[in-house]
């Protein structure tokens, strides 16, 4: 049986997949968020991703969003 780690990350590369240069997103909290930024990020690091806008709903998301967008 997987993990609910291993099926959050999976749910998250999925969920991704839909996301495009120029969007805005809300950016939520907890586990499946920081998964999600994580990706976004090395997303946007690898070219993949350019001019992402979020709307972090904590200080702490906003925090890990501007970490993984380094």
């Amino acid at each position: 049986m997987k993990s609910i780690k291993s099926l959050k990350k999976a749910a998250v590369l999925h969920a991704v997949d839909f996301v495009y240069s120029g969007m805005i997103l809300g950016l939520g909290s907890g586990s499946t968020t920081f998964f999600a930024l994580q990706e976004i990020g090395s997303r946007i690091k690898s070219n993949q991703l350019k001019s992402i806008a979020g709307i972090p709903g904590s200080k702490q998301t906003a925090e890990l969003a501007v970490k993984f967008g380094d």
